[in-house]
């Protein structure tokens, strides 16, 4: 019997070739124990051969310290983080399997009740993205979560903000955020894109901005013109570097508490996401004539056909699509005026 109690903890103690392996489980659940042992075994048989093999004690804390340096982590990888690293983070990797990612997944569910699957299962996403890093680095001999499948989500009917409810959020919008706001409008970048924004990265000569970190590999690198308010709004407050959008002289970290702040003070009978403002530049687009490969190309999508591949969308293209949106733009709100 190599399976012994600590307290109501199960620990592991073997020898192998004259060494003496003792380790902590980490549960008080016998089965689970016997499988993490059973890691433990297959692992010290492999070192004996001085075939590469993980460190037992490596955390999952230790991972994603490694990928945050090396791994190229994104803003949204650290969003996620937040909620992982509480429930992971001591735990060692040889201990994470999908069980765990159960218990995790139930946890955040009791944590918020009207938690959605998709919410969940980004953050799924994430540790399964830092796991298969650390797996291709080496520091991991295989994954824990192959074949991991997601709860399916339930498609949900996205809000477009309508030009009305625009006006009345920028209206009492905080400077930094009315900025953000008209940022996402009129360019469709994701809230990280835009809290990532260099100024090196902004060409007011050209009137174009460069989208360099963005959440998929499709999104960097993408031009977007500016249009007209945006360009004005930069303009007058150009800086040769740093980050674009800042408070008090500093990067902006999370808008949350001004982004729900504006929407109750201006009053406005839809919640929105500030995600919805991507959502709602993409429709406005279709709405204002723009096709399909020009609305993917300034949003950073993924090519969804073969053909779409090898179009390249020109930047005159690009600068026709942002004009028609503020034709259309300028036709609602006339057509609103006429109403009242």
């Amino acid at each position: 019997m190599t399976l012994f109690k600590r307290g109501r903890v199960w620990w592991s103690g073997f020898s192998m070739e004259g060494r003496r392996y003792q380790f902590s489980t980490g549960t008080a659940n016998r089965r689970k124990a016997e499988q993490i042992e059973h890691k433990l075994k297959e692992e010290a048989n492999l070192q004996q051969f001085q075939i590469t093999v993980q460190d037992p004690s490596l955390t999952f804390q230790d991972l994603v310290d490694a990928f945050e340096e090396k791994g190229n982590a994104k803003f949204f990888h650290k969003d996620r983080l937040k909620h992982l690293l509480p429930f992971f983070g001591t735990m060692r990797v040889i201990q994470i399997t999908k069980n765990s990612v159960l218990e995790y997944r139930n946890s955040r569910k009791r944590e918020k009740e009207m938690l959605k699957d998709a919410t969940v299962n980004r953050d799924i996403s994430v540790l399964r993205r830092i796991i298969y890093w650390a797996k291709d680095e080496g520091l991991i001999r295989e994954s824990p979560l192959g074949r991991i499948t997601m709860v399916r989500e339930r498609r949900t009917k996205k809000p477009v903000m309508s030009v009305a409810h625009e006006t009345a959020i920028l209206t009492v919008a905080k400077p930094h955020l009315r900025e953000l706001v008209i940022a996402g409008l009129d360019t469709g970048m994701r809230k990280g894109e835009l809290l990532q924004q260099q100024w090196g990265d902004v060409d007011l000569e050209r009137k174009i901005i460069s989208v360099t970190r963005s959440k998929t590999p499709e999104g960097d690198a993408r031009e977007i013109p500016m249009s007209a308010r945006l360009y004005e709004l930069l303009r007058a407050r150009a800086c040769p570097s740093g980050p674009v959008f800042i408070f008090n002289k500093k990067a902006i970290g999370h808008i949350k508490r001004s982004w729900t702040t504006a929407q109750m003070d201006a009053r406005i009978p839809v919640h929105y996401r500030f995600h919805d403002m991507r959502h709602s530049f993409a429709t406005r687009l279709m709405e204002a004539g723009v096709v399909q490969d020009v609305r993917m190309a300034l949003m950073g999508h993924e090519p969804q056909t073969v053909h779409w591949g090898y179009t390249h969308v020109e930047l005159p293209a690009k600068r026709e699509a942002i004009q028609k949106l503020e034709a259309w733009i300028a036709q609602q709100k006339a057509a609103a005026s006429t109403k009242s």
